[in-house]
Parts: structure tokens; sequence; C-alpha cells
């Protein structure tokens, strides 16, 4: 009877170890829990209220890039003078119609990378906003050379006058 409930015991015992490690409670043996950086939870906010935004939901897309600028903040304290989270500050206080605090970090990004595509096309597109289109139009310059979607999408914007982002 004693082998018995020793055995019980014993796969007992095995069991909730087990159990235990694998859901990342043990000293590094089990697996470990992925840990989704700001920047990507930015990312995915960013992407959520630009869907909101083509089904016309504004007010909702609205929240989704205040939580994606906290996101951000914190994602920028944590790898400060990181270009692409430059951008997605600007992006994303652009989105809300902050362009003060858009330009300031796009001009941050660019002190950085000077040839960033993607600031230099959301830096035009705040441009045109704000009706500044020979400033735009530099932006385009720099973009000129590089084969990408991003000079064809800012020359449709400066041609049709305004951003459709």
């Amino acid at each position: 009877m004693f082998k018995k409930y020793s055995i019980l015991v014993f796969v007992f015992f095995m069991f909730n170890t087990f159990i235990y490690a694998a859901e990342g409670g043990g000293d590094g043996d089990g697996a470990k829990k992925i840990k989704i950086s700001n920047f990507k939870k930015a990312s995915s906010m960013i992407k959520k209220a630009k869907k909101l935004e083509k089904k016309g939901k504004t007010e909702k897309a609205q929240k989704k890039y205040i939580k994606a600028i906290e996101y951000l903040v914190d994602a920028n304290y944590q790898e400060p003078n990181n270009p692409d989270i430059l951008n997605y500050l600007g992006y994303s206080h652009r989105k809300i119609g902050d362009f003060e605090n858009a330009e300031v970090y796009y001009n941050l990004g660019l002190s950085i990378n000077p040839s960033h595509v993607g600031i230099n096309e959301y830096l035009g597109e705040l441009y045109v906003q704000t009706g500044r289109i020979d400033e735009a139009k530099i932006r385009l310059k720099v973009l000129e050379n590089c084969k990408c979607d991003e000079f064809e999408q800012l020359k449709s914007v400066i041609n049709s006058g305004k951003s459709k982002y």
C-alpha cells in the first residue's frame, strides 16, 4: 500500500512540476513567455486604426492612434533615436491632427536618417495637408531615386493637393 501511495505522490509531483515549468514558472528551464515589444503593439494599433478609418469609424480610429502613441513613447524611451519609432510617432500625431508634434517627430527621424523613405513620404503628406506644397516637393525629390511606392504615393498626394492618409 505504501508503495502505491509513494508512486501516486511521485506522479502527482512530477505532473505539477511539468505544468509549472511549461507555464514559465520555473527557473528558466520551462517555456518562456514571449513579451511583445511596444513598437509591435503600436504597429498593430496603427493597422487597426487604418482599417477603422476605411470603414468611416474615425472616432474609434483616433482612440487607436492615441493608444499607439502611448506604446511608441514607451518604445522611444526604451530605444531612443530609432527613426522607425519616430516615423510612427509622427504619423500617429498627424492622424490625430497634431501637426506640430508630428513635424517634430518626423524631423527628429530625418536628423538620424535623412533618406528614410517612410518619413520623407509622410512628412511630404503633412506638408500637403498644411498647404506647403513646395516643401512637399522637396521630400518628393529625396524619394526620386528610391524606386519605391512611397515616391508614387507622395507624387499622387501632391498632384491631388490633399493627403489620403
